[in-house]
């Protein structure tokens, strides 16, 4: 089970990479080797670089977990893409979100807090964990964050790319 998870989280990668680089940017997989990044993309003449966290998930699940990193704001030249990878068979397209760290950030860290003031199940008070999520379509987090705005946003990281 935990190898496909790792192949899974690492085909998203380059399913990523492929697709920046299919419009024109120059896109590499760091394959672990460099810290809160997962590919690092940058336009062909190589002045402008962003930062790519990608997260996978199954399309058609609830959620996507994302970890305590995204309440982190790495900057404006930091992106997530959520990667939906649809299972071997599977009719369901690939799901892409591409969203600005910023974001993520602000809106994980006000789900969580959220999540925390709120009673469990039997009306105890939650503990803390490392565990954070981001609801998928057509599920909003407990704050009322709806992801569906950055789907297939490719455009915010090539602004980044093309800016002057």
């Amino acid at each position: 089970m935990n190898s496909d998870k790792s192949a899974r989280g690492n085909a998203s990668q380059f399913f990523v990479a492929g697709e920046l680089c299919r419009r024109g940017y120059c896109a590499v997989v760091t394959l672990g080797n460099t810290p809160n990044t997962d590919i690092l993309c940058s336009n062909l003449a190589g002045t402008r670089f962003v930062h790519i966290q990608v997260k996978t998930f199954v399309p058609g699940r609830r959620t996507c977990s994302v970890g305590q990193k995204a309440e982190r704001n790495f900057g404006d030249n930091f992106f997530w893409v959520l990667g939906g990878i649809p299972e071997p068979g599977s009719a369901r397209p690939f799901e892409y979100y591409v969203i600005p760290d910023s974001v993520m950030a602000e809106n994980v860290t006000r789900a969580h807090q959220q999540w925390l003031a709120t009673a469990g199940a039997k009306g105890q008070a939650r503990n803390e964990t490392t565990v954070r999520t981001v609801h998928l379509p057509p599920f909003t987090s407990v704050s009322g964050w709806d992801v569906t705005e950055f789907r297939d946003r490719w455009e915010l990281i090539e602004a980044k790319l093309n800016a002057s």
